[in-house]
């Protein structure tokens, strides 16, 4: 039997307000406690929840049942109710905050440092379980990107001490010679003025490969792209470094594919061929040889390669051998730096050291071109290989 539209209404309304003056006092409560632990706060959002119903349910209650021992045994049920649910709800809140409790521990454990192992379960779909993969994600980038800053820091190290090992080198003799010419010493002055200018122009070299390095690293290199014959810029490093071949006994030989073309920057390239024509020397030995190759590959790129016979580059290196200041063995003397010719004749007095840049400069300025470089080892020494885009040869 349905009641009358009045009381409907009344019931409703007691209902509204019994569950709204509950909730208002629940939301003050939750405030109250924004400090606490989370299974306090859970418990206090069950707890208005229920109570909020029950209340309702109990001013009804109170107005309608027509025997007091009904309602003392409604109120009976809703207590043991609300008794139950809280017990339950502190231990779901338990066992809430246990995992809560577990990520806040790999946060700590990724804060100090750590790698977090990988903790995943496929079967395990709760947002706890996607958070949990995320920080082991998340740590692993981390520890990523520190070791990367460290071995760049590392590497930043090693290269100050070596530039100021070789530094030091040419400034000294600079001054030992210019000392010796100031207090009259010197019968052969001719030579000694050459030999300033070795040290000048090797200065020189390490301040511009500095420069260069530092402007492929902040990205402030610079192409003037036009089209450029890979084997003519391998012919002209071949002829400017022919004397310091010479002067080492090393044959140096240029071969293949004459028509292949890429767009570039004439100047850096000709860098990046120099630089690896100089490094195939400054590791092949007496009476053996350098070649030069320019071909194309299977994917219509233009590739040059340089082998040497220096007995190739230890396997643990060839991932390092690109990385600012390698040198594949500690900062080297002064009697490592070879001397090419007469420097007392114009054009002599080459002086073929470096400061370990040479590679990490190839590789800047091929990566700027959006070619690839990488290298392997031979038989009897290594081989450079340097990719670019090709332009297609005219049909």
């Amino acid at each position: 039997m349905m009641l009358p539209l009045p009381e409907m209404a009344a019931i409703f309304l007691v209902a509204i307000v019994c569950s709204a003056g509950i909730g208002i006092i629940g939301v003050g409560a939750l405030w109250l406690s924004r400090r606490r632990s989370l299974r306090a706060r859970l418990s206090i959002i069950v707890a208005t929840t229920l109570v909020s119903v029950l209340t309702g349910m109990v001013a009804i209650s109170a107005a309608m049942y027509l025997s007091e021992h009904d309602l003392y045994v409604f109120l009976t049920v809703a207590l043991a109710s609300l008794l139950s649910t809280m017990v339950v709800t502190w231990f779901l809140g338990r066992l809430i905050a246990r995992e809560y409790e577990d990520l806040r521990s790999l946060t700590a454990e990724m804060g100090e440092g750590h790698r977090l192992g990988d903790l995943s379960d496929p079967k395990d779909v709760s947002e706890t379980a996607l958070l949990r993969a995320e920080l082991v994600a998340t740590s692993r980038k981390l520890a990523d990107s520190r070791d990367e800053v460290a071995a760049l820091d590392r590497s930043r190290r090693e290269l100050i001490a070596w530039i100021a090992h070789d530094l030091r080198t040419p400034m000294a003799g600079l001054k030992a010679m210019a000392e010796a010419l100031e207090d009259g010493m010197i019968e052969d002055r001719q030579r000694y003025y050459a030999k300033i200018r070795i040290q000048i122009d090797r200065l020189s070299r390490m301040v511009d490969d500095l420069f260069a390095l530092s402007r492929i690293q902040s990205g402030a290199l610079e192409l003037e792209t036009i089209d450029v014959s890979l084997y003519d810029l391998v012919s002209d490093a071949v002829s400017d470094l022919r004397p310091v071949a010479a002067a080492k006994g090393i044959a140096v030989h240029e071969r293949g594919l004459t028509d292949v073309t890429v767009a570039g920057d004439p100047r850096e390239l000709t860098r990046v061929v120099e630089n690896l024509l100089m490094n195939a020397l400054q590791h092949s030995s007496q009476d053996t040889e350098v070649v030069l190759e320019t071909s194309r590959n299977g994917e219509g790129q233009a590739v040059l390669t340089v082998s040497d016979t220096g007995g190739g580059v230890p396997a643990e290196a060839l991932t390092e051998v690109f990385t600012t200041g390698w040198r594949g063995s500690p900062a080297r003397t002064p009697d490592d730096d070879l001397i090419t010719g007469d420097p007392t004749v114009n054009g002599g007095g080459v002086l073929t050291g470096n400061a370990g840049l040479g590679l990490a400069i190839v590789r800047g300025i091929v990566e700027a071109h959006s070619g690839t470089v990488g290298v392997s080892n031979t038989e009897s020494g290594a081989r450079f290989e340097v990719c670019l885009p090709a332009i297609a040869p005219a049909v």
